[in-house]
């Protein structure tokens, strides 16, 4: 999800990892690998609906993370990256989809402002099992749709389940407000459902 224009926060990523040749036999196939690994650290590629092959991409839905994936060496660079992606300075956001980095699994990063320090953090497999009838429009914007944002209506509050990286386990959590709003966008990419799809009206950022 793009950030709103407010200025924002500069991040700095203050660990880096060395992607071996050896780490890309398994879990991940080798096209994935590639991906996470085309360079040692930094920002990855994004795919945006600015050329027909990403916006092909952007429509699929998503493979489930196996646990031997998230204790992967390359998982955690995986996120590394992504992070470093969504907080790039020059193109920053509040939220990020695997897909979004060319990668077709289940995993987003969210920036919980509902939290003391507003950390970003990170969920494998997440699902919605709960929207509230009521419901809220609001402005969104994506990094995969650069140059527009658009108006959509959507639940005031949910509750997720997901995987956590750390440890693997299921869990439940209720969440409201501006980061139930990201979490509904950043879980839509992994269902191939963009904001544009919901909106009410899309525009042209000024």
């Amino acid at each position: 999800m793009k950030k709103r224009s407010s200025g924002g926060t500069r991040y700095v990523i203050a660990a880096l990892m060395v992607l071996t040749a050896t780490a890309c036999t398994k879990p991940f196939p080798k096209k994935a690998c590639d991906i996470i690994g085309t360079t040692e650290e930094g920002i990855m590629t994004l795919c945006t609906v600015e050329t027909t092959r990403d916006s092909l991409f952007l429509r699929q839905h998503c493979s489930t993370l196996n646990r031997k994936q998230m204790r992967s060496d390359l998982f955690e660079t995986l996120m590394i990256r992504m992070l470093a992606t969504v907080n790039d300075p020059h193109n920053p956001g509040v939220g990020i989809a695997a897909p979004q980095v060319g990668l077709s699994y289940r995993l987003v990063a969210v920036k919980r402002f509902d939290k003391i320090g507003e950390p970003f953090e990170f969920y494998a497999n997440p699902q919605i099992i709960y929207y509230s009838p009521k419901t809220s429009e609001g402005r969104e914007g994506c990094l995969s749709i650069p140059g527009y944002a658009g108006q959509v209506e959507r639940s005031v509050e949910i509750v997720i389940r997901y995987e956590n990286p750390a440890d693997c386990k299921p869990k439940q959590e209720r969440v409201k407000g501006y980061t139930a709003v990201i979490f509904q966008h950043e879980i839509d990419h992994l269902n191939g459902i963009l904001y544009t799809d919901r909106a009410s009206k899309v525009y042209r950022r000024e």
